[in-house]
């Protein structure tokens, strides 16, 4: 394969318009994946998979769907065994799409499901390595031999998917990095990559190239970086790029697991790359499927072309975070966690009752306003202001004649189109903001007098947005610019959606805003939607949704809940849970919901909801605390990767996890 990717960016073919990057084309069964083929979308099934009919039936609904691949669980051989019977009662029924058998600790189930069905998924954190939290040292001897083990135990799957034509993903998991991975590189994207490497290179030793690879991790960003790099070092060592299966693990379920996915398989997608998306969300595998269709369905057809300058060279590392360098104005930018902007522009008058939608209570009989860990930092009314007494944290934007008839001047600012900052009469002394519609015209492209005016104005906050199919990479291409320029006025991001559905809203503000906010770009963000935008209820991919009763709730929680799963600015709770499978040990959807009815408002706590120990202590990653399923009724208690209690019956594991919190300090008690 020629080489399609200049040195100085080589995780995607082009920072600044939508390019596929062509990926060595890979046969699974009878459907074609990579080198240019439409973004696969699949699942995975949460039954026993000695559970047949069940299986069958499940497996059904997500064909129906629009599942193009389905995996089932086989961790061990009895399971691997049964898929057989899984295969034969799916053909009899006229069902031939694609399964795939996830395997974890067990070689010997892959190389039996390898003979049976089209896909096996092998971990290689923990195929032949294993992950006992222990500090190892090796030296480079100790470690070609271990690499060698590897070598003799994995390389007859190798053998048996050449023979049957098997396909096999080679799937990293950022919370199952092995011991030996871990002392050499430690908890890192490129421990990942190398995980996955040393597996891809016994594979091509072997002449086995039927191979899909995958970087997941439950933060977006390790897993962004991990891909990126993942591309940039098959591109070094073969001079060519295996497909790709995007994913988050342990996303969690509602608005916070469909937007923790769109923001890390949005990202890449948005850059071309990614051949196959699986949503990883606590519920039902069908329900994973509309949300997989909306995010591929955005390059279907591929973007138009805008005039978009290229960029020679990217002023910031794609491979690790490093926020933007700004000067503070006011309250935004400067290292200051980002702000958010609620659009209020559309309401005709705007009452106090209007900002309980943002945060903001207000108790008539005390004249005080309560405050809440979501509250916007500022409204934008357009060319109108509040007559009433807002609350001191809040701040208004407004168009420049509103802002000069003000009631309350101190905390109201002016928002001017971008050339007519220079040209306008008056100025707010500390603060402005300066709309920059990017590269959606001549003026835009050839033509920067207006932006060297405006540059490193110490009371100039940028706000940047394109009208450009390819907005994010419109923006970004924006950033670059201000960047190369050495411009370091604080940046919000505004995007504004047309979806048709709240799953479709929260995929393009996900999307195009977190795609920024993983690279360090922005300091804010705000969120609105055009007029064609529809907020009643809909119906779509076999699944109703229902209205968005108050839009402004809508965008107020989606913008926290993007900055918080970017980790960038951190208001709530996190739960990271596993999307359950045929191994899980509990009521996952259940329980997930009962844990988080009461600990939702322990903000910045981490904790992690796994159905089995297979997703244990590894997956969970980074949590504070964990919550995993190690035996049928039994629960094991976790701080952090540390056991803390064993077998605890699960009708009492809730207020055992509760007096874990409290014992170490966690806890609160809620007013």
């Amino acid at each position: 394969m020629k080489k399609q990717i200049p040195d100085m960016q080589l995780y995607t073919p082009s920072l600044t318009q939508y390019k596929r990057l062509i990926t060595r084309e890979v046969k699974i069964g009878d459907l074609l994946l990579g080198n240019g083929h439409p973004v696969r979308v699949q699942t995975m099934t949460t039954t026993d998979t000695m559970d047949t009919v069940a299986t069958v039936e499940q497996t059904i609904r997500c064909i129906e769907a629009g599942a193009e691949m389905v995996r089932i669980t086989a961790p061990s051989k009895k399971e691997a065994e049964n898929l057989r019977a899984i295969r034969d009662m799916l053909h009899q029924r006229g069902y031939r799409v694609p399964l795939i058998a996830d395997i974890h600790f067990t070689p010997n189930a892959a190389e039996i499901a390898a003979r049976l069905i089209e896909k096996v998924r092998v971990n290689p954190g923990n195929y032949v390595d294993k992950k006992r939290f222990d500090i190892l040292e090796y030296s480079d001897s100790e470690y070609a031999a271990e690499i060698d083990r590897i070598r003799e135990r994995f390389t007859p799957l190798v053998k048996i998917c050449r023979e049957y034509g098997t396909a096999m993903r080679i799937g990293t998991n950022h919370g199952s990095l092995s011991d030996r991975i871990m002392s050499r590189y430690g908890d890192t994207p490129m421990g990942m990559v190398e995980s996955a490497m040393e597996f891809l290179r016994i594979a091509r030793d072997e002449s086995y190239h039927n191979i899909v690879l995958s970087m997941k991790a439950s933060n977006p960003q390790v897993m962004v970086q991990a891909y990126r790099l993942l591309i940039e070092k098959m591109m070094q060592e073969f001079n060519e790029c295996y497909p790709l299966h995007l994913g988050v693990t342990e996303a969690g379920d509602g608005e916070d697991g469909r937007i923790k996915s769109a923001i890390g398989i949005g990202t890449l997608l948005e850059d071309g790359i990614g051949d196959t998306i699986r949503v990883s969300l606590t519920e039902d595998p069908e329900f994973e499927i509309p949300v997989c269709r909306d995010l591929v369905k955005r390059y279907s057809p591929e973007p138009p072309v805008s005039a978009v300058p290229e960029i020679e060279k990217i002023p910031y590392s794609p491979f690790n975070y490093q926020r933007r360098q700004s000067f503070a104005v006011d309250n935004i930018g400067g290292g200051q966690v980002p702000v958010v902007i609620a659009d209020l522009s559309r309401l005709e008058k705007i009452q106090p009752e209007d900002l309980i939608a943002i945060g903001y209570r207000y108790d008539a009989e005390t004249d005080k306003w309560s405050i809440s860990d979501t509250a916007a930092d500022y409204i934008f009314t357009g060319n109108k202001t509040p007559e009433f007494a807002l609350p001191g944290t809040l701040k208004v934007i407004a168009y420049p004649q509103a802002w000069q008839e003000a009631q309350q001047q101190e905390s109201c600012f002016p928002i001017f189109q971008d050339s007519g900052y220079a040209s306008a009469d008056a100025r707010h002394e500390r603060l402005n903001f300066v709309m920059i519609d990017c590269y959606n015209d001549e003026t835009s492209i050839n033509d920067y007098t207006w932006l060297n005016k405006i540059a490193n104005d110490p009371a100039v906050v940028l706000c940047l947005s394109s009208q450009n199919q390819n907005a994010m990479q419109s923006v970004r291409r924006m950033f670059m610019e201000l960047m190369n320029r050495r411009i370091q006025n604080p940046v919000v991001l505004i995007t504004d959606s047309k979806g048709q559905s709240p799953d479709e809203h929260l995929i393009h503000f996900a999307t195009e805003t977190g795609a920024l906010l993983l690279d360090g770009l922005g300091d804010g963000i705000c969120l609105g939607y055009r007029s064609s935008a529809r907020l009643d209820a809909v119906q779509t991919g076999g699944r109703t949704y229902l209205p968005v009763k108050n839009i402004h709730q809508f965008t107020n929680n989606t913008a926290f809940s993007i900055l918080q799963a970017t980790r960038t600015r951190i208001s709530k709770t996190e739960y990271i849970s596993c999307p359950s499978c045929g191994r899980t040990l509990f009521d996952l959807q259940e329980t997930t919901a009962k844990i988080r009815s009461v600990t939702h408002h322990l903000k910045g706590v981490k904790i992690a909801i796994m159905g089995c120990i297979v997703n244990g202590p590894g997956e969970m990653a980074d949590a504070d605390f964990g919550y995993v399923g190690s035996g049928p009724g039994k629960i094991t208690l976790y701080k952090g990767k540390e056991v803390v209690k064993k077998n605890v019956p699960s009708e009492t594991a809730v207020e055992e996890l509760i007096n874990l919190l409290k014992e170490n300090n966690a806890w609160v008690e809620t007013e």
